[in-house]
């Protein structure tokens, strides 16, 4: 795990859906193997007792960096993080959260530039493991949702990584190994707007590779395109609304193998110079690429 103070690699997505059954069952075709359902836990009120939130999720883990799955189970338990809002607009990709090694630099760093809509939130809740119950420890920072209308977006610290990434849940049939990309997609004139923000909220500038501005961490990328090369990016896939997170990218061992199996599945897949993708239709949101 990393000990860098800053940016470091791309902790994780963040999937959000009310077909949460279909989604789950869907990635588990796709090859990924998923933690067990976790109901996520909430206070409404300051020192109030913790309650059943509207959402749980399954994960797909790497042993870094994760794929997480939210599903909204009970549209009327409270939505303290806000994400029915977000299904309004489109269910899937909605997202990303930042691996920093220390979160007090994060929100020195995120307020000096403004974006930063928290202190440092402590996490914890309880799992699982085969020694026993356990406790993961985490700390965050929240970017400012008023100034990102992509969606959800905050850094992660973790203080008990391994009662998150438990071996067990690390290996995968398509034999995934990391969270390679996130995809976001914008307005065409809007472009130069979001490639700043991520300057300045990454740390770090962009690079150009065609039609993407790619933001490239230790492990893991962000990637920015215009609306008008999404037909070239991701052929056959179109944007719903804009900003849209069109798609998440895995790593590999092996594409052959990995499409043999999706494929054994009755999912299509779609060619890439790099790889191939399942279409935003077939993935219950957004597309997922393989690489």
């Amino acid at each position: 795990m990393t000990h860098a103070m800053d940016t470091d690699h791309v902790d994780h997505s963040i999937n959000v859906t009310g077909e949460y059954e279909k989604t789950w069952a869907r990635y588990e075709e796709l090859g990924f193997t998923l933690s067990p359902e976790s109901r996520h836990a909430v206070t409404v009120e300051a020192g109030g007792p913790l309650v059943p939130s509207c959402t749980a999720n399954r994960c797909a883990y790497f042993g870094e960096s994760f794929i997480e799955l939210i599903g909204i189970v009970d549209a009327a338990a409270p939505d303290p993080w806000h994400v029915l809002p977000l299904v309004d607009r489109y269910q899937g990709l909605h997202g990303a959260s930042f691996g920093f090694g220390d979160s007090e630099h994060a929100l020195v760093r995120l307020r000096s530039v403004d974006l930063a809509s928290s202190g440092v939130l402590s996490l914890q809740r309880p799992v699982d493991t085969p020694d026993g119950p356990a406790t993961v420890r985490a700390r965050s920072v929240h970017i400012d949702r008023a100034k990102t209308p992509e969606g959800i977006l905050h850094t992660a610290e973790h203080l008990t990584p391994q009662f998150v990434h438990q071996p067990r849940f690390l290996q995968h049939a398509n034999g995934a190994r990391y969270l390679d990309s996130v995809l976001l997609v914008v307005a065409d004139d809007e472009l130069p707007a979001y490639r700043d923000r991520y300057t300045a909220m990454l740390g770090r500038p962009a690079t150009t590779n065609g039609p993407r501005q790619v933001f490239q961490l230790r492990v893991g990328r962000v990637e920015i395109i215009p609306a008008s090369a999404l037909p070239e990016v991701l052929p056959g896939e179109t944007a719903p609304v804009l900003p849209f997170w069109a798609a998440q990218g895995v790593v590999v061992d092996d594409l052959a193998t990995a499409r043999a199996l999706i494929e054994a599945n009755g999912i299509t897949t779609h060619p890439l110079p790099d790889g191939f993708f399942v279409s935003a239709a077939d993935a219950y949101g957004s597309a997922v690429v393989f690489r």
